[in-house]
């Protein structure tokens, strides 16, 4: 993420419309193509973990964000040539519960 670029949505949700933070489906697309699968589940730290220990040193308050990272599935983690994001990609990512939101890359 970069300063005044972090793409959330497509709309927002109250905590008590996620049952379980620890059970959300996780899934992204690079031009229709599936790269990225997995949950919340699978992530090295809970959710709650991450919340507790940031909070050890910022406050945190109600509308905050928090990015946690991804699934398995990265252009880093391939082999070579690795299949970085070009413009013109098509990068779609969906979470249970909270929706689908499409980028389409440009040229910086």
């Amino acid at each position: 993420n970069c300063e005044t670029f972090n793409p959330i949505g497509p709309w927002f949700v109250t905590a008590d419309e996620v049952p379980d933070p620890q059970a959300l489906g996780l899934r992204l697309w690079v031009n229709g193509e599936p790269k990225q699968a997995g949950s919340t589940a699978d992530q090295i730290f809970p959710v709650a973990e991450v919340v507790r220990y940031l909070s050890q040193f910022m406050a945190l308050y109600p509308g905050d964000v928090i990015n946690t990272g991804t699934p398995a599935g990265v252009a880093m983690g391939q082999p070579d040539p690795k299949p970085y994001l070009r413009a013109g990609d098509v990068v779609e990512l969906e979470i249970d519960g909270l929706g689908r939101q499409r980028q389409v890359l440009a040229d910086a």
